[in-house]
Parts: structure tokens; C-alpha cells; sequence
């Protein structure tokens, strides 16, 4: 029987930390951000439907959707980002079962997919359980500035664009809080996985 794994958290909240950290005990994770990266990418499925749906303004001189100029437009018009999610969800949800399918036929016993948006995108029903990468917003809010150069304004748009931590927090399965340093988050992330069956002790 596989087991599923449902990986998410908030923007700048250390999900990605937690992702490599299960790649390194080779645990498959299938990341649906790089897919929806390649889906956006001139060869990707998703270039063409985005460019009729947000004109040509969105392209930089070399062809490439400028994601900073799409992000900005999505991130401050609630119906341009549903418009966005659901030109892009549909080809990630598909992509993201292709690649648990190669994984199951591998033989593997454990597949993460790594998905930001999984409560608001509705997508519980592809894990059998669910963790949350937790940090305080004060510590999110300054690493999201720091990250990507952000204004306070900039970040706190794209924070409240998701679903606030502390809702999914009260969803998930398991919480890992990631407040402290990288080897208390390793140590919550090694215990619960023996937990779970996933490793030994």
C-alpha cells in the first residue's frame, strides 16, 4: 500500500526546506510548482491559453511569460488569479498523477506531492495525509521581504492571497513548525516520519 503525502504551508513558511530534506532520506517529492513552471514555459502547455487570457503585455523581449508582471497582476485581482489557477491547475494535477504513477511502478512505498495551494485548490483527496510546514506570520512576512525583495506591501499582498497558516494548520495531519533552526525542523520531520511507518527507528 502507498502512502501519500500531502506537503504544504504557506509562501516563504520553509516548505521548500522540508521538500529537500525528504529528498535527501530518497523520498520521491513531486513539486507542483516546478510543473506549473515548465507548464508556463514558451514549450509548456499552459503559454499559449495564459497569452489570450492576459495579452501580450505579460511577455518579456525573449518570448518568456515574466512571472513577477503576471504575479503582480494576479496577486492583486482575486477574479485574474482564479482565471490564472484555472488555466494552470488542471495541467498540474495531471502532470503530478503521471509522475506518482512512474513512481508506483518503481516500487516506491512513500510519494510526496509537494503542493502549495492543496486546501485552496481542493486537492486533500489525492493524499492520504497532510502536513503543514508552520511558521508565525511576523517571521514569514520578513523572510518573504528578505526572499524576494519584497515591500512590506508587496509580501503581505501575496501572503493574504492563501489560505491564512493558522486554517491550515487546523486541516492538516501533522505540523511542523519551522520557527526554530534547520536541525529542529529535521529532528520534527525524522520523528514524525517513524511515526507514520515512513522510517525506521
Amino acid at each position: 500500500m502507498v502512502l501519500t503525502i500531502g506537503l504544504t504551508g504557506g509562501i516563504a513558511s520553509g516548505k521548500s526546506t522540508v521538500a529537500a530534506m525528504l529528498r535527501q532520506l530518497h523520498i520521491p517529492v513531486i513539486d507542483a510548482d516546478e510543473i506549473a513552471r515548465k507548464a508556463t514555459a514558451i514549450d509548456g502547455e499552459a503559454y499559449e491559453p495564459i497569452i489570450r487570457a492576459f495579452g501580450k503585455e505579460i511577455l518579456q523581449k525573449d518570448g518568456t511569460i515574466d512571472r513577477l508582471k503576471l504575479g503582480s497582476i494576479v496577486f492583486h485581482d482575486e477574479n485574474k488569479r482564479k482565471l490564472l489557477n484555472e488555466i494552470v491547475h488542471p495541467i498540474v494535477r495531471k502532470k503530478m498523477l503521471q509522475q506518482k504513477e512512474v513512481y508506483i511502478q518503481q516500487g516506491k512505498q512513500t510519494i510526496v506531492l509537494d503542493i502549495p495551494l492543496l486546501f485552496e485548490s481542493r486537492l486533500e483527496h489525492l493524499v492520504d495525509r497532510i502536513i503543514v510546514v508552520y511558521v508565525n506570520e511576523a517571521i514569514q512576512l520578513q523572510r518573504l521581504m528578505k526572499r524576494n525583495g519584497f515591500s512590506v506591501e508587496e509580501a503581505k499582498a501575496r501572503i493574504r492571497s492563501q489560505m491564512p497558516l493558522e486554517e491550515k494548520v487546523k486541516k492538516a495531519d501533522a505540523i511542523i513548525d519551522n520557527n526554530g533552526t534547520i536541525e529542529e525542523t529535521q529532528q520534527q520531520l525524522h520523528d514524525l516520519l517513524i511515526r507514520w511507518g515512513v522510517l525506521k527507528k
